[in-house]
């Protein structure tokens, strides 16, 4: 069952980037982010009540403050990913985002861990695929962007903030996972997840309020559906990546798997979304796609 738990994951949280996209692409919508936020700490906010009432999850509200520092962590880069869908296609944004695996690498270097020479390899390649990316969007001639931007159903000009939100989010991200190593050494790990479920549906309450009633912002269920898809495929894909990699013989091959969903959510954009890159866009993610397959493989 490791490998259908693992493709679930994979397409549920390729599958949320691709609703979060929809959900967030309005630039008009200056308060989609908050919206998201509150989407996801509804989905996630259901699912912990479910942890403690059915399941059984033993839970008090000391383990959510000893785990509010990773919480935070992790609901800021979120959010910063939200943000950032605003700015930049789908196809560019997942593997930034999703390489704060080589960050949390080299935070361990830092720390005097000693990798195996595959990983060093693996770091470098993501480092040269995002700083390529980079690179390769903030260069572009505005003609050429235009006209591949021609049939895409959300068009995008030149913004550093297209590069800078998902490098903020991987920063965030890698330091949630960096900390959330040390954590987990005292804390369960299920009750690590419903502490962090928890403050997400606070987070997401304290949206609501300031969109709703400060900003007097409507909700609009034609808008905000995608934003609940989207959620539902992040807790499905939780759930999935637990059970996957919880099969320790297998461990090894599943990891992998999982950390190549922005590949999906690439093949996504490009069929969903219209998105046309430059062929050195998609050699940027490529290059940073490896890296990231080879970390997950040594995760395991």
């Amino acid at each position: 069952m490791w490998f259908w738990f693992s493709i679930i994951a994979l397409i549920c949280w390729s599958g949320s980037d691709l609703f979060s996209k929809i959900g967030c692409a309005d630039a008009k919508d200056k308060y989609s982010h908050f919206k998201m936020v509150t989407a996801v700490g509804v989905v996630m906010g259901i699912h912990a009540f479910y942890e403690i009432f059915v399941s059984g999850v033993e839970f008090d509200m000391t383990a959510m403050l000893r785990y509010l520092p990773v919480s935070l962590l992790y609901i800021g880069s979120m959010t910063l990913g939200y943000i950032g869908l605003r700015y930049i296609e789908l196809s560019i944004s997942s593997p930034i985002c999703n390489s704060s695996g080589a960050l949390v690498a080299l935070l361990c270097i830092i720390t005097g861990d000693i990798l195996a020479v595959p990983q060093y390899i693996a770091i470098a390649l993501v480092c040269v695929g995002v700083v390529g990316l980079g690179f390769v969007e903030m260069s572009e001639d505005e003609d050429l962007r235009k006209k591949r931007q021609d049939k895409a159903n959300y068009k995008y000009s030149k913004s550093a903030l297209a590069i800078i939100l998902p490098l903020l989010y991987c920063l965030l991200d890698a330091l949630g996972t960096f900390a959330d190593s040390l954590v987990l050494e005292t804390l369960d790990e299920d009750v690590a997840n419903v502490a962090y479920e928890l403050t997400f549906l606070v987070c997401g309450i304290a949206s609501f309020i300031y969109v709703k009633f400060i900003k007097k912002q409507k909700y609009l269920p034609k808008k905000e559906g995608p934003k609940y898809v989207g959620a539902l495929f992040e807790t499905a894909g939780q759930f999935a990546y637990i059970y996957a990699i919880g099969d320790e013989a297998h461990v090894a091959m599943a990891a992998p798997i999982i950390s190549a969903y922005c590949a999906a959510s690439v093949l996504w954009g490009r069929i969903f979304l219209k998105e046309k890159l430059s062929w050195k866009h998609y050699a940027m993610i490529l290059v940073a796609v490896a890296g990231i397959v080879v970390l997950g493989l040594y995760d395991a």
